[in-house]
């Protein structure tokens, strides 16, 4: 089930609303709970064991580093094995099995097991719980209801983004419902929708036509067009999921951190993953590449610890060579910057830092978008190789969808956000906003009516 559906808009989530309207407070966790299993059993019924079973292990192991100091250690070591062990059987045992066989030792064989839902996001969440006790960062948790709700909260139980239990934990126990924040949620939420269905949706399905054009039909500008459309839709899909699962939280009490901030805006690299999967980066800095030392220890240090995380960060998104292809690119840029690139663009206009950083981007988006590394050659030829500059093709999709491209241009900058500032701090002008939010609402649900393409990129990792 996913939240641009019709089952979820018009059957789960209004029931759900009801539920948890209706349940006394005492007793809302455990009916959250209940829905968020029934929400993730939609689509993966077989893995709710193993999801329930991960919970309960770390939930175990945040009571023993919280009451046996003396062993502190030996258990953080024990929660690390265990829940890298349970996601890297599930997500990375065929690639691995692949790599063995493709040697000539085929002792192995693959399992060709359907990845659970969710289990990157899911697992990163219920490891940092015992992490943060062992830390002294957060308390024990005494009630196993609250802490398999927090984890299992079906609005970020998916594609994220990344809630820490540190961040969250007061909310567990108490959290104010107001009128005012289920209004701020309905806005978010839709705000969300509209991202996913108006926008990625129609990107993507710009990007797929591009993508099947044959190399004779393409060129250099038609190349590029496709991979800003592609980078408009995994944005505006991404950053529309976890726009709804904010929403969805704020109607529900929770207030979830930000996980994009105009990540397209940026001036650099460095400067774009602060402002992109939020909530990802933060959790590697926080639990790996600080641990690792960080950039205190030494140039030689400051790079091996990155190249780390951003291979680790590469590898999360999937079991496939180009993730990791795409992690340590972004590993040397970073490096690059943070030796001298930073520097040098200080130098320069804003204009072409923005330059540099886009390009480099989209440069990363081919990386990401083909799992094949010989595809990858091929579009980034045409990108920048092609003998034809612009041809027809390109001219009838840009005509066909120019207005598209304008509005995604727009809407990845705070150009519009910003312009609805007068609205909410004027009383005549603030009933407008309700009125657009109620027409974002129509013409989403008429576009999903009307639509077959429809997908959430992000549930595959």
């Amino acid at each position: 089930m996913v939240f641009s559906s019709l089952v979820f808009l018009f059957a789960y989530f209004p029931l759900t609303l009801c539920i948890m309207k209706l349940v006394p407070s005492k007793y809302r966790n455990l009916a959250l709970l209940i829905v968020s299993l029934f929400f993730y059993g939609w689509s993966e019924p077989k893995y709710i064991i193993l999801m329930i079973f991960s919970c309960v292990i770390n939930y175990y192991f945040g009571h023993i580093l919280a009451n046996d100091q003396a062993k502190a250690k030996k258990i953080l070591i024990m929660v690390v094995i265990f829940n890298l062990g349970i996601l890297g059987f599930f997500k990375y045992y065929d690639f691995f099995v692949g790599i063995i066989n493709s040697f000539g030792y085929e002792i192995l064989k693959p399992l060709n097991l359907p990845l659970p839902v969710g289990i990157s996001f899911y697992t990163f969440q219920a490891m940092s719980y015992p992490i943060d006790i062992y830390r002294k960062q957060a308390d024990e948790q005494k009630s196993m209801v609250n802490f398999i709700c927090y984890v299992t909260c079906f609005p970020q139980l998916i594609a994220g983004p990344i809630v820490r239990y540190k961040d969250i934990a007061k909310q567990l126990e108490y959290r104010l419902e107001s009128a005012d924040q289920f209004y701020e949620g309905i806005k978010r939420f839709v705000t969300g929708l509209a991202k996913k269905v108006l926008l990625a949706n129609n990107a993507g399905i710009l990007w797929e036509a591009i993508n099947s054009t044959s190399k004779d039909q393409m060129s250099m500008a038609l190349a590029w067009l496709g991979i800003i459309a592609y980078a408009f839709q995994i944005y505006f899909d991404f950053s529309g999921y976890s726009d709804m699962a904010i929403g969805l939280g704020k109607m529900f009490g929770f207030d979830f951190l930000e996980n994009f901030n105009y990540p397209y805006i940026a001036s650099s690299i460095t400067d774009f993953w602060r402002r992109w999967h939020i909530s990802l980066s933060t959790w590697f800095r926080d639990y790996v590449y600080i641990p690792l030392g960080g950039s205190r220890s030494g140039l030689f240090k400051t790079c091996r610890n990155l190249l780390i995380v951003w291979m680790l960060t590469g590898f999360w998104h999937g079991a496939s060579w180009n993730f990791i292809l795409w992690g340590l690119f972004y590993g040397m840029i970073l490096i690059f910057e943070k030796i001298i690139g930073l520097k040098l663009l200080a130098k320069l206009p804003s204009f072409f830092r923005h330059c540099y950083a886009l390009i480099l981007i989209l440069i990363g988006w081919v990386l990401f978008a083909f799992t094949d590394i010989s595809s990858i050659v091929d579009y980034l030829r045409m990108m920048f190789e092609q003998p034809v500059l612009i041809n027809d093709l390109f001219l009838y999709y840009l005509r066909n969808n120019i207005f598209l491209l304008v509005v995604c241009m727009l809407a990845s900058t705070p150009i519009i956000y910003t312009s609805f500032n007068p609205l909410r701090h004027n009383r005549n002008l603030e009933v407008l906003v309700p009125v657009w939010v109620m027409v974002m609402m129509f013409l989403c649900v008429a576009f999903i009516c009307d639509a077959t393409y429809n997908p959430f990129l992000y549930f595959r990792f």
